[in-house]
C-alpha cells in the first residue's frame, strides 16, 4: 500500500516517525514548509515535495484543522483512501471525491519530544468496513490501543482532552509565571506535578483532589486571592469554585 503524509508540522513529523520505526514505508511527505520537509525527510529517508504530490493508495492529512478541507482539495486521485487526524472535525469535511476517514492519534505532539507511539491511542473512522479495517490494521502496527469510534463519540473524546491536558498545560505556564515573579525555581515543584499525575493512574482524579478548596479553607483562599490579579485571579476564582460545586461546599 503505498501511503502519503501531508503535512510537517508536529503531528505529520511523529505520524512519519511512528511509521518509520515500525518499517512502514511512505511514498511520500508532502506540504508547503520546504525547510521543515527537509529536516523530516533527512531523519526519517521518506521523499518530499512541495510540488507534486505523488499517487497513492492511503494519504493521512496532518495538518491544522482549518486548513484540512483547503488541503484535501489538492487529491485528485478518486480511487483511493484519505484521512485526517483531527479530533475535532467530521471525515465528510475533506474536500473531494474519495472514501474519506479519520484517523486521530490522541497526544499532544512537539518535534523536540520523543515518544512511546505503542501508547498513544488511535481512534478510526471510516465509510465502510474494509477501510476501516485497513486503518485499524494501520493503528494497530504502531500502536496497543486502536479503537473505533464515530463523529459524536470523538467530538467527546477531543473536548475530555482540551480539558485533561490543554488547560492543565495552561495553567502549570501559569503557575511558572507566579514562581519566576518571586524568582523561585520552577523545578522545585516538578515533583509536585509529577506526583499529581501519577496519582491518578491509582486513585479516581475526583477522590484524589487536595488543597485549601475542597477543605474549603476560606481563610488561605482569600490570602491567594489578595496575592493575585488579572487573568490569574478570575482563573483561581474559577477553579475553587468549580471545585467547590463539585464536592458540594
Amino acid at each position: 500500500m503505498q501511503i502519503v503524509i501531508i503535512g510537517s508540522g508536529n503531528v505529520a513529523y511523529h505520524m512519519a516517525k511512528a511509521f518509520s520505526l515500525k518499517d512502514i514505508p511512505l511514498a511520500q511527505i508532502f506540504g508547503r514548509n520546504q525547510k521543515e520537509l527537509n529536516k523530516i525527510s533527512e531523519e526519517l529517508n521518506i521523499p518530499n515535495s512541495t510540488e507534486d504530490l505523488k499517487d497513492a493508495d492511503l494519504y493521512i492529512i496532518c495538518v491544522s484543522d482549518n486548513s484540512v478541507e483547503q488541503v484535501s482539495g489538492i487529491i485528485s486521485k478518486k480511487d483511493c483512501l484519505v484521512a485526517h487526524t483531527s479530533g475535532s472535525l467530521p471525515k465528510e469535511v475533506l474536500n473531494g471525491n474519495y472514501r474519506k476517514a479519520s484517523f486521530y492519534p490522541l497526544q499532544t505532539f512537539s518535534k523536540s519530544k520523543e515518544l512511546k507511539y505503542e501508547k498513544i491511542p488511535f481512534f478510526i473512522e471510516a465509510e465502510n468496513e474494509e477501510d476501516q479495517r485497513i486503518l485499524f490494521e494501520l493503528a494497530s502496527e504502531v500502536s496497543k490501543k486502536v479503537m473505533k469510534s464515530s463523529y459524536e463519540k470523538r467530538k467527546y473524546i477531543h473536548l475530555t482532552a482540551v480539558f485533561a491536558c490543554n488547560f492543565v498545560n495552561h495553567l502549570f505556564a501559569r503557575a511558572k509565571e507566579i514562581s519566576d515573579s518571586q524568582e523561585i525555581p520552577f523545578d522545585y515543584f516538578l515533583p509536585l506535578i509529577d506526583e499529581t499525575v501519577q496519582k491518578i493512574y491509582e486513585i479516581e482524579p475526583k477522590k484524589a483532589q487536595t488543597g485549601p478548596a475542597v477543605r474549603n479553607d476560606v481563610r488561605v483562599l482569600q490570602l491567594h486571592e489578595q496575592l493575585l490579579k488579572d487573568e490569574s485571579l478570575e482563573i483561581y476564582k474559577t477553579m475553587n469554585h468549580s471545585i467547590q460545586k463539585m464536592y458540594e461546599l
